[in-house]
């Protein structure tokens, strides 16, 4: 939950720990977490707003004529960073950015975020909740100190040290994240090889994207300590599952939960169902959005625990859309959405994901029936009978999708929908006119 904390508990705890530096941060569009690090006796001026950067410095920022901008810390994100170099205190706040007149700055992720939230408030939804596990991998370091795409075990599913040889520094993450306040659920080691997974309790959105960016922080630093990275990369190791980010989703509406109906086979409310359908009717563009980088796709196939096509299930964990077992707790009544990979921006893709959902709200969209049987066996009728579509198979076809959503665009905004496909038809045109080893070691002797 949010800390209600005022400016002068901000400048008196400040004092009282001695704090020497503060760390204003916010994310750049692709969800790199960037910061401007003041001197503590700029503190005031940081809490009235008044600590301005270099716009133009960001990528899908604003052009070098316009690039004044001025960062809004969120006082509620408040706190004293615990790995300090040489025993000097810093702290951080998270931040909005606003232009010159005050104004919010369109493209900002998390003013983003904040926008869709709003429009969610005024359609009726207080709340809009989210839990997620968040899987990355740990790899070993070469003697440069660069990473490699050697695994640090050989460990899988649920195993323990020694198998499991990240379990200490995966520990030492999470009372890291405990002692930031971040609430932690669980973590363990994933299926693969060097991988795994931390959960997050469930939480308002904008709360959770912010534990999600101080997590990857956090991981990254941890993991130095031990020798070793803590990669977020979707698909590192050919031939092995890939990293998701797991989304449990609901919305709240007077303290109850919009999702739970007591009479419905799955206790799943025509709001949940609506949701379900904006979701898997939306999925194309909104996978541009989840799944931004060319390296996400090799995640997204059959094969893998991972989704490759737009179905939703109660009974296994293959699908698009999972709706776990129905309990007879409202606040147990849930939709996670599996697609998702840890290298998203979180405030982007959560708008996404709820732009998507209020959607089939707003138009009362009726998902299909929940499919409950393997689709390995499926024919292309089958699944057409069923409603079953694939999900991008490339980021090219998934930026075509973003393309013709105007939906999704509008999630967004103009500005960093435009500056957001830029970035992602360079960033595969690069990857289309590479030439990659594998094609290498398969053609340059035979040919």
């Amino acid at each position: 939950m949010k800390n209600n904390i005022a400016k002068a508990d901000i400048l008196r705890q400040a004092f009282q720990d001695d704090i020497r530096y503060v760390r204003l941060q916010f994310t750049d569009l692709h969800g790199t977490l960037k910061n401007v690090e003041i001197p503590v006796n700029q503190l005031a001026e940081a809490l009235d707003g008044k600590i301005m950067f270099d716009g133009s410095s960001i990528h899908g920022f604003v052009r070098i004529e316009e690039s004044d901008m001025y960062l809004q810390p969120d006082l509620s994100t408040w706190l004293m960073l615990p790995f300090s170099p040489d025993g000097i205190k810093i702290a951080r706040l998270i931040c909005n950015i606003s232009l010159p007149d005050g104004t919010p700055f369109s493209a900002d992720p998390r003013g983003i975020l904040q926008r869709v939230i709003h429009e969610a408030k005024e359609l009726g939804f207080d709340e809009y909740r989210i839990g997620v596990e968040l899987e990355f991998f740990l790899l070993k370091l070469d003697d440069r100190k660069k990473p490699t795409v050697q695994p640090n075990d050989q460990g899988g599913y649920f195993d323990i040290a020694p198998t499991d040889a990240g379990e200490n520094c995966r520990r030492d993450i999470v009372l890291t994240l405990q002692q930031l306040g971040i609430a932690v659920a669980s973590s363990h080691h994933e299926t693969a090889p060097g991988q795994h997974e931390i959960d997050l309790h469930a939480a308002d959105a904008l709360t959770v994207a912010d534990h999600i960016t101080t997590l990857k922080m956090v991981a990254r630093t941890i993991s130095r300590i031990h020798g070793l990275h803590a990669t977020f990369m979707p698909k590192p190791l050919q031939d092995e599952d890939g990293s998701g980010l797991h989304c449990h989703l609901s919305l709240g509406r007077s303290k109850e939960n919009a999702f739970y109906h007591v009479g419905d086979q799955y206790h799943l409310s025509p709001v949940a169902r609506s949701f379900i359908a904006g979701l898997l009717f939306h999925a194309p563009a909104i996978t541009a959005i989840t799944n931004p980088l060319v390296n996400s796709y090799k995640r997204l196939i059959p094969g893998y625990e991972a989704p490759a096509y737009t179905f939703w299930s109660t009974s296994h964990r293959m699908p698009f859309v999972r709706v776990p077992s129905a309990t007879d707790t409202p606040t147990d009544t849930q939709i996670e959405l599996r697609s998702p990979d840890a290298s998203c921006n979180p405030y982007l893709a959560f708008a996404a994901i709820l732009k998507a959902g209020l959607d089939g709200v707003s138009n009362r969209m009726c998902p299909p029936d929940p499919i409950h049987h393997s689709l390995v066996t499926m024919s292309e009728d089958e699944r057409f009978q069923y409603q079953i579509t694939p999900l991008p198979t490339s980021l090219e076809q998934a930026i075509e999708a973003l393309e013709e959503n105007e939906i999704i665009q509008d999630a967004l905004g103009m500005h960093a929908f435009s500056h957001y496909l830029q970035a992602k038809l360079w960033e595969w045109e690069q990857y289309r006119k590479t030439v990659h080893p594998w094609e290498l070691d398969h053609y340059l002797e035979r040919y």
